[in-house]
C-alpha cells in the first residue's frame, strides 16, 4: 500500500498541475482559510456563550458578557482567526476568505470577474464546514447552557447560543434595519481599506510577512470600536454560511430568515448587503485619497530626472557654457 496520497502522486506526476496550479487549487485555500477563520472564530464565541459558563469557569452556568472580558476575548479571539486564516491561504488564493474583499478587488484591483463567483461559493462552503466542527465540538455545553436558561434552540431566548454562529442586531436598534445596515457599511469600508494599505507596496507596506498579523489587528480594532451594534459580521460568508448551518441545526427562524418576534425580522440580508456595499466603498475612499496620490508621486519621481525637482529649469550644458574661441589677427608692425 503506497503511503502517497492521490494528490501528491497527481503532483508528482504531472497530472492536474493545471487544475491545482490555476482557480481549483485557490478554491481549494480559499475554502480552507475561510474553515479555519470561522472554526476559532466561531468557536471562541462558543467559549464565552457556552463552554465557560458551563464548566464552571464563569460566576454561574448561565453567565455571560458580564463585564467587557467577553467582548474582549471575542474580539482578539476573531483578530487571530483572521490573522491565522491570512497565513493558511494566502500564498495561494491571496487570502480572500471574504466575498466583500473579492468583490471590492474585481472592482478596483484587477481581479477576474469570472472568479468572483467561484471564490464566493468556496468562502460560504468553508464557512458552513467550519461552523459544522465548532458544533461538534461545543453542542454538549450548547444544549447544557440552554438547559440551564430553560430554552430551546428556536425559542426567543436561544438567540444566546446562536450567536455563536451568526451576528444580530442590538435591542436598541428596535428592529430597524436601516442602523445596522449602515453599521456594516461602515464596518466593512474600514476594513477593506485597511487590507489594502496593508498590502499595498506603494504605500508604507507591512515587510517581514506580517501583513496576516496586521490584518488581523485591524480586525480586531473595529470589533473593540464598532463591534457591538450589529456584531461585526463584516463579511457575508462569515455570516450566512454559519447561519445557514445553525438553521440547519435547530435555530431555526432565528437563523433563516433571521427573525425573533418582538426584536427583528427578516435580518438575514443585511450582513450580506452591507458588507459588500462597504468593500467597494472602503477600496473606492484608499483609491481616491491615498492610491491615486502614490501613483502620481511614483509617474513624477520617473519623469524627474535625479537631483532635480519638478518644474525647475535645467541646467546649461557644459557645451552651452563653454565660450567658442575667438581668432584675434595681429597687427601689422611699422615698418
Amino acid at each position: 500500500m503506497s503511503d502517497v496520497s492521490p494528490l501528491r502522486n497527481a503532483v508528482r506526476n504531472g497530472s492536474g498541475l493545471k487544475r491545482l496550479g490555476g482557480t481549483w487549487g485557490e478554491l481549494l485555500a480559499e475554502f480552507l482559510g475561510t474553515f479555519v477563520l470561522i472554526a476559532f472564530g466561531d468557536g471562541v464565541v462558543a467559549m464565552a456563550v457556552a463552554a465557560l459558563p458551563g464548566s464552571g469557569r464563569a460566576q454561574t452556568s448561565t453567565t455571560i458578557f458580564l463585564a467587557a472580558g467577553d467582548w474582549l476575548l471575542i474580539a482578539w479571539g476573531w483578530a487571530l482567526a483572521v490573522a491565522l486564516a491570512v497565513y493558511v491561504a494566502g500564498g495561494v488564493s491571496g487570502a480572500h476568505i471574504n466575498p466583500a474583499v473579492t468583490i471590492a478587488f474585481a472592482v478596483r484591483r484587477k481581479f477576474p470577474w469570472r472568479k468572483v463567483g467561484p471564490y464566493i461559493v468556496a468562502q460560504v462552503v468553508g464557512a458552513f464546514a467550519g461552523a459544522a466542527l465548532v458544533y461538534l465540538l461545543y453542542y454538549n455545553a450548547i444544549d447544557a447552557y440552554n438547559k440551564a436558561v430553560g430554552t430551546g434552540r428556536g425559542d426567543a431566548k436561544g438567540l444566546a447560543t446562536y450567536s455563536i454562529f451568526a451576528t444580530f442586531p442590538a435591542p436598541y436598534f428596535n428592529g430597524n434595519a436601516v442602523g445596522p445596515l449602515v453599521d456594516q457599511i461602515v464596518g466593512t469600508a474600514f476594513l477593506v481599506m485597511f487590507v489594502v494599505a496593508i498590502i499595498d507596496m506603494r504605500n508604507t507596506a507591512v515587510q517581514a510577512n506580517l501583513g496576516p498579523f496586521m490584518i488581523g489587528l485591524a480586525v480586531a480594532a473595529i470589533g473593540i470600536s464598532l463591534g457591538a451594534n450589529a456584531g461585526y459580521a463584516i463579511n457575508p460568508a462569515r455570516d450566512f454560511g454559519p447561519r445557514l448551518f445553525a438553521w440547519m441545526a435547530g435555530w431555526g427562524q432565528t437563523a433563516l430568515p433571521g427573525t425573533v418576534d418582538g426584536a427583528f425580522s427578516w435580518y438575514f440580508w443585511v450582513p450580506i448587503v452591507g458588507p459588500i456595499v462597504g468593500g467597494v466603498i472602503g477600496v473606492l475612499i484608499y483609491d481616491w485619497f491615498i492610491g491615486d496620490v502614490l501613483d502620481a508621486k511614483a509617474r513624477l519621481a520617473e519623469s524627474t530626472p535625479p537631483g532635480r525637482a519638478g518644474g525647475e529649469t535645467p541646467p546649461a550644458t557644459e557645451a552651452e557654457t563653454s565660450v567658442p574661441e575667438t581668432r584675434t589677427t595681429p597687427k601689422r608692425r611699422a615698418a
